[in-house]
């Protein structure tokens, strides 16, 4: 039964969606599971049901979308926005309040940030990104570990990460070591985040599953309030993940999945492809759409796709086609060595922009691990040719920009420990590293923040005066900034941390740290590109302090960075693993040897599937040709060792394939030859 409420007026045209497509864009009561191919149009459909729902009567404030980035959910708010266009029929409560179409950590956020006091917190709680994870790790491992003992808090913290959100299911294997340590540390580092306010990304998730279990007219007003949900990539949901879902929508059953779970190819991270196979389980009036029409590729692409996957066993199958026609065979090439591997392909891709005309953006090389970009770099650059590596230091790791963070969250929370010792001292104002370990030391001892102890009388009068007045002038300026922040309602953020950073000396101690000026002009233009975006948090009738709260956890909640679109024109180096989502014309996937992929660790951790599905994602990215490639040798510390190609390569039909040697025996057609020389000439005119 649909709404009683008044339908509106029919804007949306679903002509041009295919049968399946306009199928589970109609299909609106109970549980639904779009099973979406590789570039089989998931988000067209995704937008197009929630404005076909929102014109059969559905309150928009009752639809929610999750996503996983918040650059799907950015791109799925502007295309129903323009699916829906504000018009008079709309309803003033309406515009103030659509569709929520966010990410599973932003609608815990949102959820939290309402009721978290229920559980003990504050609600001005902040969200501790992993470098403030590792260095509250690092903090407690010092205090337990034997002198001499070295344990890797990263490691530490992936199995942390793991183990709250119910990922320890996996092939993945842990070293028992680490796994003994981080259990013995767990409600230590939960207490440390909770003596500050802090909560983990992890936590978001964790305390709002608390939240529902231990509060049940949260849950019933969370219900009511998100009647109809959506989950996109849900073949990518974990443990944690999984049980919100189930929680939100185990009585109103409107539960719509959209997913593949052919491209689950992050098991590594705790997502469970259990959860969409699964689904009758759970839900045995589910029902089920096949999304198959491809949108993306040619058919030689998609056949050795199709050809690939269906090794796999245990999966729902799909048929990939296309009506882009058959395309050219996909090139195999061999190499002696990764670095010919490396030179071979910038001379093809720098030979298809002169002749072919093709530019850089519309070309990629994908890798299985990082380590192999090294001699694509270096081959890329020899022959002048830009590229964009994805996956390079993000601008939110670069020193300078971690200090402002830090000002700006212990302006909020001064009790955050960890942002307060990184800048304490910078730039230097006193605050010697013995004072700064003696007031730590007071804070353990009296179990209370290090600010607290600050601003403690017993402990300021141990110190002597020089150190005593240090301390009390940067307790002063952190009380001034606070006050401020508070009280001044038109603050320009921009300008006002671009005063307060001129005014503690920070860009001048930046000038005086650096040996080369253009270096130091470059750490303030970061900063001050930073300090641009600032107001773009804003919120009207909020005091500054609560827009640099929401600019904060926007940013903390961006977990897609890495995602962006290079700039200009450049050649992207991707990993296969960060790759799912996006397409390019023409596409190399390079080192397909056994024991890069399928990675030598999958044969001891048994996850050869999610291997063979990470090379069918790798495969799929490409639109008009894809190029394959091998080593016989590599080189490791030094030296070539010998190399087997990838067993996934004889499960591709070999009428699809054609080895880079023959076609480059094949005379060339009168009117290619003619292309050939006038492009030739062109680019040496």
């Amino acid at each position: 039964m649909f709404p009683t409420t008044t339908l509106r007026p029919r804007m949306l045209n679903l002509s041009s969606l295919n049968p399946q497509q306009r199928q589970a864009v109609e299909t609106i009561q109970g549980p639904l599971l779009i099973l979406a191919g590789a570039g089989t149009g998931k988000t067209r459909v995704i937008t197009c049901r929630i404005a076909h729902m929102v014109e059969r009567g559905i309150e928009p404030r009752q639809i929610l979308g999750v996503t996983f980035t918040n650059k799907a959910a950015r791109e799925m708010r502007e295309r129903v926005r323009q699916l829906i266009p504000r018009s008079n029929s709309r309803s003033k409560e309406d515009k103030q309040e659509g569709s929520t179409i966010c990410t599973f950590h932003s609608l815990c956020v949102r959820i939290l940030r309402e009721h978290i006091e229920r559980l003990g917190y504050k609600r001005n709680f902040v969200i501790y990104d992993e470098s403030e994870q590792l260095a509250a790790i690092k903090k407690i491992l010092s205090h337990i570990s034997a002198k001499g003992e070295k344990t890797d808090p990263k490691l530490i913290l992936s199995f942390l990460s793991r183990f709250k959100n119910g990922g320890t299911s996996s092939g993945a294997s842990v070293d028992p070591s680490v796994a003994a340590v981080a259990s013995h540390i767990l409600s230590r580092y939960e207490s440390a985040l909770r003596a500050c306010n802090a909560v983990d990304f992890d936590d978001l998730i964790l305390l709002t599953l608390k939240l529902f279990t231990e509060h049940a007219d949260a849950l019933a007003a969370c219900r009511d309030h998100y009647r109809y949900l959506m989950v996109d990539e849900y073949q990518d949901t974990n443990a944690a993940q999984f049980r919100l879902v189930h929680l939100l929508t185990q009585q109103h059953r409107n539960l719509c999945v959209v997913g593949d779970d052919d491209q689950s190819i992050y098991g590594w991270r705790g997502a469970e492809i259990a959860n969409l196979l699964d689904m009758e389980k759970h839900f045995p009036e589910v029902k089920v759409i096949k999304l198959e029409q491809n949108y993306r590729s040619t058919n030689v692409i998609l056949t050795a796709a199709n050809a690939l996957i269906k090794n796999n066993t245990r999966r729902r199958g799909k048929h990939l086609w296309s009506q882009k026609g058959e395309g050219s065979k996909i090139i195999l090439h061999t190499f002696a060595d990764d670095e010919a591997e490396a030179r071979t392909i910038a001379e093809e891709i720098e030979y298809t922009r002169q002749i072919k005309r093709v530019p850089w953006s519309e070309q990629a090389i994908l890798f299985r691990t990082n380590l192999q970009s090294r001699p694509l770099e270096t081959a890329l650059r020899k022959a002048s040719i830009r590229y964009h590596l994805i996956g390079g230091q993000s601008f939110f790791d670069r020193r300078e920009v971690k200090d402002l963070l830090a000002y700006l969250k212990i302006f909020l929370n001064p009790h955050d420990d960890i942002n307060l010792l990184r800048v304490a001292n910078v730039p230097p104002r006193g605050l010697s590293d013995v004072t700064m370990e003696r007031l730590l030391a007071a804070s353990q001892e009296r179990q209370c923040s290090v600010f607290a102890a600050m601003v403690n009388p017993a402990v300021i009068m141990t110190f002597n005066a020089r150190a005593r007045q240090c301390v009390t002038d940067f307790v002063d300026l952190i009380e001034r900034t606070r006050s401020r922040l508070k009280s001044e309602k038109d603050l320009s953020l921009r300008l006002w941390a671009d005063t307060f950073l001129t005014e503690i000396g920070y860009f001048e101690d930046l000038r005086r740290s650096e040996k080369d000026i253009e270096t130091a002009d470059n750490r303030i233009r970061n900063l001050k590109d930073l300090m641009a975006t600032f107001d773009n948090s804003a919120v009207a009738g909020t005091d500054p302090s609560e827009r640099l709260e929401r600019f904060l956890e926007d940013l903390m909640l961006d977990n897609d960075r890495a995602e962006k679109e290079p700039e200009g024109e450049a050649v992207t180096l991707i990993t296969v693993h960060s790759c799912k989502g996006l397409e390019f014309p023409h596409v190399y996937i390079v080192g397909l040897e056994d024991g890069l992929l399928p990675h030598s660790r999958s044969k001891v951790e048994g996850t050869l599937d999610e291997e063979r599905r990470l090379f069918y994602v790798a495969i799929t990215r490409a639109m008009r040709s894809l190029t394959l490639s091998y080593c016989n040798g590599r080189k490791k510390y030094g030296q070539i060792l010998p190399c087997h190609p990838s067993p996934f390569l004889q499960e591709i039909p070999g009428h699809l394939i054609e080895a880079a040697e023959e076609k480059g025996k094949q005379p060339v057609a009168v009117d290619a030859g003619k292309n050939f020389f006038a492009n030739l000439r062109s680019s040496l005119s």
